[in-house]
C-alpha cells in the first residue's frame, strides 16, 4: 500500500494499525478514491505522515468517510458557514459547530504535515474558525433570548448588542490546534428589555454569555468546539461574567494591573457589532499603551517570566517549548516589551501579530539589525512543533515526548531524519531566542563596580544621618566632588523630601536603584559636582512618574550621556526636566547626534503627524511640541559634542521651523477649511497663501529659543468668498487661517507653546491688516516702507504656503531691493537708526561687551550688509539672491563691491560672534562678555564701519 521510503520501519506498524482503522470504518467508494490518489509519492508521502503524526486526524477520517478524499482532492476545503443561519434547534446548533470545527481542525493538521500550509495560515485558518464559531452562537442564542425576553435597550430606547474581545493568540490571529480561547464579554450601556418578561440587560448578556460559552465549552458525543477561558476579564473569576463599557473603563483606569496591559496588547473584537468594538478598544487604549515612554512594563514582564521559571522548575517543564527557556513565550514577551514601552508613542507597534510585528521592531532600530528575521524562524519551528504535538491526541501540550517511539513519529511528521535532527534544530533555536531574550528582558549590568555600587547605595541611605556624615563627605571628595558639602546637601534635601517619603513603594525602590548609579557615574565625569547638581532637577521632576527612573536603570548608556550633556549645557538640563518624555532621545546615541537633512527633519515630522488621530487638535498640536523639543534636544546636543558645526546649527534650528511651520499651517488649513470652505481656485496644493519669514529665521540664523518674525501674504481675489456652508469673503478666511497658525504655534499646552511669534514686520506694523495681499504689500514697500523696512526685507524668504506664491514673492523682493536709491539718504537712514537701537539696546559697559547690540559687535555688520544690498543691488543683482548675512558677504566679494580682505574680515568676526552667543545661550547665559574679549573683531567691524558711513 505505501512506499517503504516513505516511512521509517521503526513506525511501519503504526501507520499499518491506523491504516486498517481507517479502511474498516469508510466505504468502498471513498477507500477507492483514496487509492487512487495516492498513486502519487507526494499523497503518499502526506497520508502516512498525517496518519503517523495525528492520531485525532485518523479519528475525523473515519468519522467523516469523504474527508480524507476531499483533502487529496482539493486545495482548501473553505470555512462555509452560512447553512448556520437556517438551524432551529439549539442541540442541531451545537452539532453542527463540533462538525464544523472537527474537520477544519483536521483539514489544517493535513495541510500543515503535507508541507501545503505554512504555520501562519494555519493559525490564521484556527482562528477564523474561533470567530465564525463564536459568531454563530452570539446570533443564534441573542436571536433566541430575544424572542423570550424582547430587545435589550439602553435608557435612550437604542438596542443593544455584545461585543466579544478575543485575547491572546485568539486576538493576534495565531491560535494553536488545540488551544483555550480566552474572551472577555461586554455590552455597551445599562437597560433592559422591551419584552413582557422583561430583563435587566446585564441579566440579559449574562444568560447570552453562559449560552455561548456551553455551545462552544461542552463536550459531547461530537467533541467539543473550543475550551473556553473567562479568567482575563475584569476581577478574574471572582467579576461578572459580562460589563457594560464605562465599568470596563473604570476598572482598567483604577484597578488594572500590569499583567492586564501584557494581556490587553493582543485584544481584539472576534464577534459582534464590530462599531462597538472598535469604540470599546479605543475606550481601553489609554489602559495599555501609556502616553510616555514606560519602561516599567519591563519589570512587571520580568516578574511575570520569574514566575513562569519557578514554575517550570518545580513542575519540571525544562523540555516545554512554549514556557521553558529559549520558548515560545520567551519571543512573546520580547515582542510585547516594547508594545508596551513604546506602543504609545508609536502606534505602529500595537500590531498584534508577532510576525508582522518583529520586522517593524528591527525597522525602528529596536532590535538589532539582522536579528528579527532568525528569530522569526526559530519562533515558527517551535510552533509547527507545538502544532505537531497537539495534533497527536488534540491535546493542550508543550512538552517534548519522552518514548523513543512518539519522539520518532513527531520527527517523521515534521519532515525531519530522525529525532536527533529535530532536536539539534530545536536548540538551535531557543539558544538565539534566550540570548534575545535576556538583551531585551534581563536585568541591565551593574555602571560601577559592585564594591563601588554598595558604597553609593550606602551613602544614599545614610546621606541624611549625623552619624554617617563624616564618611558621606569623605567618599564624595575623594570622588572628586568637591565641595562635597555642596553634593550631600541636595542628596539629602532630596532623600528626606516630603515628596520622597510619599512616594509609593515601588516609586521609592526605582529611586533607590537610581541614586546611586547617578553617584557613580557622576564620579566619571570631569565635574562631578556640576553634573549631579544638573540632573537633580530632572529627578525631582519625574519622582510621580518614576517609569523615566526606569528608563534609565534599564539603560545605562542613558544615564552617562545625560550627564555629559547635562554637564555641558543648562539650557539641555533645563529642557529635560521640563519635559521628560525627551530622555527618550537619549537610548540611541547615534540617531541623537546624527545631524539630520531639511528633508530628514520634513519627512519625519510627516511620518510623526501621521501617527496621530486627524480628528484630534490637541493630540496633534501635543506631537508637533514633541518633535520640536526632540529635535531641538538633538540639534543642541550635537553642537555641544561638535557634531555640528555653528553655521549647521542655525541651519538645522531653522530647517525645523520650517517643517513645523508648514504642518502648522496645513493644519490650520484642514480646520478653517472644515468650517468656511476654500476660497475659489485655492486648493490644498496651492493655497493662494504664504508665511513670509524675516530676521533670524529669513536669514536661516536661527538660535536655541528664538521668536518667529513672520509675515502673511495671499493673493486670492479680494471680492471671492469660499465655497462652504458658512461662506465668509477671502480676506476674513485667510485672516482666520493665519489667526488659526498663530494659535496652533503659540498656544501654551502642557508642553507649551511651539514658537513666540512676532508680526509687527508686516505692512504697517500692529496697526495694519494680519494678512496683507501681494498687490498691497508691493503698493506699501514702493510708497509708505521706511528704510528700516526695507533694511528687513533683505532677510525675508518664503518658508512654508504655495510654491508659486512663494515664486511670485521671490520676485517682487529682488525687484525692490534691485530698484535704485539716494545712497546719502540711505546711509543717514541706516546710521540713524543704529544709533537709535544702540541707545536703547546696548548692555555695553567699560568692563563688558554686548556681542550683538555693542559696538563692533553682530548688528554693525548687519547693518552694514544691509546698506550694501539695499545700496549696490541695482547694478549687481546676485548680491541679493541669498538672505543670510555670511553669503552677502560673499556675493560682495564676487560682485567686486567689496574686497576678500574686509568681506572675510567681517565673516570671520560675525562667525566668532554667533558661536560665542550660541554658547552663552547654551549655558543660559545674557550675550554680554568680558570687555578685554574680541577686541581685534570689534577693531575690525568699527573701522570697517567708518570706511561705510564715514
Amino acid at each position: 500500500m505505501f512506499d517503504a521510503a516513505h516511512c521509517p520501519a521503526e513506525l511501519q506498524s503504526l501507520l499499518e494499525e491506523r491504516w486498517q482503522r481507517w479502511c474498516g470504518a469508510v466505504g468502498d467508494e471513498p477507500m477507492g478514491e483514496v487509492v487512487s490518489a495516492l498513486n502519487k509519492a507526494e499523497a503518499q508521502l502526506a497520508v502516512a505522515r498525517s496518519f503517523i503524526g495525528s492520531d485525532f486526524f485518523v479519528q475525523q477520517c473515519c468519522r467523516y468517510p469523504d474527508l480524507l478524499p476531499q483533502l487529496l482532492a482539493e486545495d482548501d476545503l473553505g470555512l462555509d458557514s452560512d447553512w448556520m443561519r437556517t438551524i432551529d434547534e439549539e442541540a442541531e446548533l451545537d452539532r453542527a459547530l463540533r462538525r464544523l470545527r472537527n474537520r477544519v481542525t483536521a483539514e489544517a493538521i493535513w495541510r500543515d504535515f503535507a508541507g501545503q500550509w505554512d504555520i501562519p495560515r494555519v493559525c490564521r485558518r484556527l482562528s477564523d474558525l474561533a470567530e465564525t464559531c463564536i459568531q454563530a452562537a452570539l446570533e443564534w442564542h441573542h436571536r433566541d433570548l430575544i424572542a423570550r425576553y424582547g430587545e435589550p435597550r439602553d435608557r435612550d430606547g437604542n438596542a443593544q448588542s455584545m461585543v466579544v474581545l478575543g485575547m491572546g493568540k485568539l486576538g493576534a490571529r495565531e491560535l494553536n490546534l488545540s488551544s483555550d480561547i480566552d474572551l472577555i464579554f461586554a455590552y455597551p450601556e445599562p437597560g433592559a428589555t422591551d419584552g413582557e418578561r422583561g430583563l435587566e440587560n446585564q441579566k440579559f448578556f449574562q444568560r447570552l454569555g453562559q449560552r455561548i460559552i456551553k455551545s462552544l465549552d461542552a463536550i459531547t458525543a461530537d467533541g467539543f468546539v473550543f475550551r473556553v477561558d473567562m479568567r482575563l476579564r475584569p476581577y478574574g473569576d471572582s467579576g461578572p461574567l459580562v460589563s457594560h463599557f464605562a465599568a470596563m473603563e473604570d476598572y482598567y483606569q483604577t484597578q488594572g494591573r500590569e499583567w492586564e496591559r501584557y494581556a490587553m496588547v493582543k485584544a481584539r473584537p472576534v464577534a459582534g457589532d464590530a462599531a462597538l468594538g472598535a469604540e470599546l478598544m479605543e475606550l481601553l487604549r489609554p489602559f495599555t499603551y501609556r502616553r510616555y515612554i514606560d519602561f516599567s512594563a519591563i519589570d512587571a514582564l520580568r516578574e511575570m517570566k520569574g514566575l513562569i521559571q519557578r514554575q517550570v522548575r518545580a513542575r519540571g517543564l525544562v523540555d516545554n517549548i512554549k514556557l521553558g527557556r529559549g520558548g515560545i513565550r520567551e519571543v512573546e514577551f520580547i515582542a510585547q516589551a516594547f508594545q508596551l514601552i513604546r506602543g504609545g508613542r508609536e502606534p505602529a507597534l500595537r500590531e498584534r501579530n508577532l510576525l508582522t510585528l518583529l520586522p517593524l521592531l528591527e525597522q525602528d532600530g529596536h532590535l538589532d539589525e539582522g536579528v528579527a528575521g532568525p528569530l522569526a524562524e526559530a519562533y515558527l519551528l517551535l510552533r509547527r512543533v507545538e502544532h505537531a504535538l497537539q495534533a497527536e491526541r488534540d491535546q493542550q501540550t508543550q512538552t517534548l515526548p519522552t518514548e523513543e517511539h512518539r519522539r520518532a513519529a513527531l520527527a517523521y511528521a515534521l519532515g525531519c531524519d530522525g529525532w536527533q535532527e529535530l532536536l539539534d534544530q530545536l536548540a538551535g533555536a531557543r539558544r538565539l531566542i534566550e540570548r534575545e531574550f535576556d538583551i531585551v528582558i534581563a536585568p541591565p549590568e551593574e555602571i560601577a563596580e559592585p564594591s563601588a555600587a554598595e558604597e553609593w547605595e550606602g551613602l544614599w541611605a545614610s546621606c541624611t544621618s549625623e552619624e554617617g556624615r563624616e564618611v558621606n563627605l569623605l567618599s564624595l571628595q575623594r570622588a572628586g566632588f568637591a565641595p562635597p558639602e555642596e553634593a550631600l546637601q541636595p542628596i539629602a534635601d532630596l532623600h528626606s523630601s516630603p515628596m520622597v517619603r510619599a512616594l509609593p513603594n515601588a516609586a521609592r525602590e526605582r529611586l533607590d536603584q537610581f541614586m546611586p548609579l547617578l553617584l557613580a557615574a557622576a564620579a566619571q565625569e570631569e565635574q562631578p559636582l556640576l553634573a549631579v547638581q544638573r540632573v537633580l532637577p530632572l529627578v525631582r521632576a519625574v519622582l510621580r512618574r518614576s517609569a523615566y527612573l526606569v528608563l534609565i536603570n534599564e539603560n545605562p548608556p542613558v544615564l552617562s550621556q545625560l550627564l555629559r550633556l547635562c554637564s555641558a549645557s543648562p539650557f539641555i538640563a533645563d529642557q529635560l526636566a521640563r519635559h521628560p518624555i525627551l530622555l527618550d532621545e537619549l537610548l540611541d546615541s547615534r540617531r541623537l547626534l546624527a545631524p539630520a537633512s531639511a528633508v530628514d527633519i520634513a519627512n519625519e515630522l510627516r511620518r510623526e503627524m501621521l501617527r496621530v488621530d486627524p480628528e484630534d487638535l490637541e493630540a496633534q498640536m501635543e506631537a508637533l511640541r514633541h518633535f520640536k523639543q526632540g529635535q531641538a534636544l538633538r540639534i543642541a546636543a550635537q553642537e555641544v559634542t561638535g557634531a555640528l558645526p555653528l553655521m549647521k546649527v542655525s541651519d538645522s534650528l531653522t530647517w525645523l521651523a520650517e517643517a513645523i511651520l508648514q504642518q502648522s499651517l496645513v493644519l490650520a488649513w484642514q480646520q478653517v477649511v472644515a468650517k468656511y470652505g476654500q476660497p475659489a481656485d485655492a486648493s490644498a496644493d496651492d493655497m493662494r497663501f504664504v508665511i513670509i519669514a524675516y530676521g533670524k529665521l529669513g536669514g536661516l540664523e536661527l538660535g536655541h529659543g528664538s521668536d518667529l518674525d513672520i509675515v502673511f501674504v495671499h493673493d486670492a481675489a479680494p471680492q471671492g468668498v469660499t465655497d462652504g456652508e458658512r461662506a465668509i469673503d477671502n480676506l476674513s478666511f485667510y485672516t482666520r487661517l493665519a489667526q488659526r497658525l498663530i494659535h496652533i504655534l503659540q498656544t501654551r499646552t502642557l508642553s507649551g507653546p511651539l514658537y513666540e511669534v512676532d508680526t509687527r514686520l508686516r505692512p504697517s506694523g500692529n496697526s495694519g491688516l494680519l494678512v496683507t495681499s501681494l498687490a498691497a504689500f508691493e503698493k506699501y514697500q514702493r510708497e509708505s516702507a521706511w528704510t528700516w523696512e526695507h533694511q528687513a526685507l533683505v532677510r525675508a524668504r518664503p518658508v512654508a504656503g504655495s510654491d508659486r506664491l512663494s515664486a511670485d514673492f521671490d520676485q517682487l523682493r529682488l525687484d525692490l531691493l534691485c530698484s535704485p536709491r539716494d545712497e546719502q539718504k540711505l546711509r543717514e537712514d541706516v546710521v540713524a537708526m543704529r544709533d537709535k537701537m544702540r541707545a536703547h539696546l546696548d548692555k555695553s559697559n567699560k568692563d563688558s561687551f554686548d556681542l550683538k547690540q555693542g559696538p563692533g559687535g553682530i548688528v554693525d555688520i548687519e547693518f552694514m550688509v544691509q546698506y550694501a544690498a539695499l545700496a549696490w543691488a541695482h547694478k549687481a543683482p546676485s548680491i541679493v539672491r541669498y538672505t543670510d548675512n555670511i553669503r552677502i558677504l560673499e556675493s560682495l566679494d564676487e560682485a567686486g563691491l567689496m574686497s576678500a580682505h574686509q568681506a572675510g574680515h567681517l565673516i570671520d568676526a560675525y562667525k566668532a560672534y554667533r558661536s560665542e552667543g550660541h554658547r552663552l545661550a547654551l549655558q543660559q547665559l545674557p550675550g554680554v562678555v568680558d570687555g578685554d574679549q574680541y577686541k581685534a573683531e570689534r577693531k575690525t567691524v568699527s573701522t570697517n564701519w567708518q570706511q561705510l558711513f564715514g
